[in-house]
C-alpha cells in the first residue's frame, strides 16, 4: 500500500488545505494544526438515541411471538424476555469496558482486530460487507416500505415493484442525510427514537387501562401450559435475545462521540434499562388484550392490538411500525458505514472507503458503498432468506470480543481502563455466546453452514490481498485501486484522514 499512499498524499497536498506545506508565518507561530479526521459530533443524547434506536426496530411490533410460541405461556415468555435483557446488559457492560479501553470506532472489528490480529478480523468484515450488513438494511427498508403502503392495499398484497422502489428511495435519501451532515444523521435517529417510543407508549398504556378495567384474565394462570423442553426454551430465548440486538451500535462511532470515556459507558447505562422496561412492558399490554391464539396467528401482533382496541385510530400503528423501520435504518446506516471506515483504514478494504470529505468531515465513500450494497440486496427477490444465513454470526463475532477482553486483561493487565469490570461478567457473556453460537448449528444446519461458507469464502482473499507481501499482490488490482481512489479523491472533494496517534499508540492496531 505505500505507493498508493505516496501518489494519494501528493493528492492531498492538491485538494486539501490541512496538507499544504508550512510557511514563513506558520513557522514563526506555530499552532495546533487540525486534523483531517471525523469530528466529535455525537453527544450524550444522540448516542442514547443511536442504541435505543437501533435496538427497538420492527422486532417489538411485529414478530414477539417466538418467545411465547416456545415458551408456551405468558408468564414463563415475561421471564425469558427479562433474561434477555439482563443477558444483553452484561454484554453492553464488556463493550463499555473494550469501547474506553479500544477507542477505534468499528466494534467488534475493532476489538477482534486488537486482540486476535488481522486475519479474524477480516473474516468478520468480509462477512459484513457479503452479508449481514446489506442483507439486514435491505430488509428493514423492505418492512419499512410494505407497513408505509400497507393502508392502501387493505385486501391484497401490495405491488411487488413499488414497494422495492419505494425501499430503494427510503435507502437512497437516508444515504444522502448521512453523506451532508454527521449531524443530520443524528438527527434523524433522535427524531425517529422519540417517535417510536411513543408509540410503544401509547401501547403500554392502553394495555394498562384495560388492565385496570379487568380485562387481566390472562394473568390468573400465567405459567399454565409453559414449557419443559429445553430445545423450546433456548430457542425462545434465541428469539428475545434478537430483539435486542443493536446495543453495540454506539461503539461504531467511538472516535465521534464526545468525551467517550464518559458519554460511551453512559449511554449504555441509560439505553438499556429503557429498552428491557418498555419490552417488558409492551409485552404485558399485549397479552392483556390478545389471548395465545391470536397472538400466535398474527403476523403483526402491534397491527392486531391497535386494531382490537385503538379503533378508528388504529392506522398509527402500522405508521409507528414503518417510522421505527426508517429510525433504525438509519442507526444501521450509521454503524455500517463506519464499519468500513475503519476496515480501510486498516488496510482491510480499498483505501477509497477511507475518504472523508474536506468540508463536511462525513465518510461520503463509505457511505455510497454502503448504499451501492444495499440497493444490489434489494434485487434479490427472496433476501428476507438471507437473514437466516447469518443467525449464528452475530453471536460468534460479539463473543470474540467479548473474550478479547478476558484475553487482554491477561497479556495486557497494566493497560490504561477507564471502565474496568469484575471479570464475571465476560466470562458468563462468553458461555452463553457459545451456546447461542451452537444452538442455530443444530436447530438451523443448512442455513448456518451457507453462513459459514460465506464467511470461508474470504480466506482467499485475505491471503491474496493482505497476507501476502504488496510485491507478490496482483498488480493489475493495486493500479486500478490506486487510480479508483484518487478519481474518488477529486470527484468527492474527499482526502485521507489522519488517525489519532495517541489512540493509535494506545490500541496498537494489528492488520496481519
Amino acid at each position: 500500500m505505500g505507493d498508493l499512499r505516496q501518489k494519494m498524499g501528493v493528492v492531498s497536498q492538491t485538494i486539501c488545505p490541512s496538507a499544504r506545506a508550512a510557511s514563513d508565518e506558520d513557522l514563526k507561530a506555530p499552532k495546533k494544526e487540525q486534523k483531517m479526521q471525523m469530528k466529535r459530533e455525537i453527544s450524550l443524547i444522540n448516542g442514547i438515541c443511536l442504541i435505543v434506536g437501533n435496538m427497538i426496530g420492527s422486532g417489538i411490533f411485529v414478530s414477539p411471538k417466538g418467545v411465547l410460541m416456545y415458551s408456551g405461556s405468558y408468564g414463563l415468555s415475561l421471564l425469558i424476555w427479562a433474561f434477555g435483557g439482563i443477558f444483553s446488559v452484561f454484554g453492553a457492560l464488556c463493550y463499555a469496558e473494550l469501547g474506553t479501553t479500544i477507542t477505534k470506532s468499528g466494534a467488534s472489528y475493532a476489538y477482534i482486530l486488537e486482540s486476535f490480529g488481522g486475519f479474524l478480523a477480516f473474516i468478520r468484515l468480509w462477512t459484513s460487507i457479503l452479508l449481514i450488513e446489506p442483507a439486514s438494511q435491505a430488509v428493514i427498508s423492505l418492512t419499512f416500505a410494505n407497513y408505509l403502503v400497507d393502508a392502501f392495499y387493505p385486501t391484497c398484497q401490495p405491488p411487488y415493484d413499488s414497494v422495492r422502489l419505494i425501499a430503494a428511495a427510503c435507502l437512497c435519501m437516508l444515504i444522502f442525510i448521512n453523506c451532508a451532515y454527521v449531524k443530520w444523521g443524528t438527527m434523524v435517529t433522535d427524531i425517529f427514537t422519540y417517535v417510536k417510543l411513543t408509540a410503544l407508549v401509547l401501547i403500554i398504556i392502553v394495555g394498562i387501562l384495560k388492565a385496570l378495567t379487568g380485562e387481566s384474565k390472562s394473568f390468573e394462570r400465567p405459567f399454565e401450559g409453559s414449557s419443559t423442553d429445553p430445545g423450546a426454551i433456548a430457542l425462545a430465548l434465541y428469539s428475545a435475545l434478537f430483539s435486542y440486538s443493536g446495543w453495540d451500535t454506539l461503539n461504531f462511532v467511538t472516535e465521534e462521540i464526545q468525551n467517550p470515556e464518559r458519554n460511551l459507558p453512559l449511554a449504555i447505562a441509560v439505553s438499556m434499562p429503557i429498552v428491557t422496561i418498555i419490552y417488558l412492558l409492551t409485552n404485558v399490554a399485549y397479552y392483556v388484550v390478545l389471548d395465545i391464539p391470536s397472538l400466535l396467528a398474527s403476523d403483526a401482533v402491534a397491527v392486531t392490538f391497535g386494531n382490537a382496541v385503538l379503533g378508528p385510530f388504529k392506522w398509527i400503528i402500522p405508521v409507528s411500525v414503518a417510522m421505527s423501520c426508517f429510525g433504525g435504518l438509519n442507526a444501521s446506516i450509521i454503524s455500517a458505514s463506519r464499519l468500513f471506515f475503519v476496515g480501510a483504514r486498516e488496510g482491510h478494504l480499498p483505501d477509497t472507503l477511507s475518504l472523508i470529505h474536506l468540508e463536511r468531515y462525513t465518510p461520503i465513500p463509505a457511505l455510497l458503498f454502503n448504499g451501492l450494497m444495499g440497493l444490489i440486496f434489494l434485487c434479490v427477490e427472496d433476501v428476507f432468506q438471507l437473514i437466516n444465513y447469518f443467525s449464528f454470526s452475530y453471536w460468534l463475532y460479539v463473543g470474540l470480543s467479548v473474550a478479547g477482553l478476558i484475553y487482554l486483561r491477561i497479556t495486557q493487565p497494566d493497560r490504561h481502563r477507564p471502565v474496568k469490570l469484575t471479570l464475571f461478567f465476560p466470562f458468563i457473556y462468553c458461555l452463553c455466546s457459545l451456546f447461542l453460537v451452537i444452538v442455530p448449528l443444530f436447530g438451523d444446519t443448512i442455513n448456518s453452514l451457507i453462513g459459514i461458507g460465506i464467511a470461508l469464502s474470504g480466506v482467499p482473499v485475505y491471503y491474496a490481498m493482505i497476507y501476502l507481501p504488496e510485491e507478490r499482490r496482483p498488480k493489475f488490482i493495486r493500479k486500478l485501486t490506486t487510480s479508483v481512489t484518487i478519481f474518488t479523491q477529486k470527484l468527492l472533494y474527499c482526502c485521507l484522514t489522519e488517525f489519532d496517534t495517541d489512540t493509535d499508540a494506545q490500541a496498537g492496531g494489528k492488520t496481519q
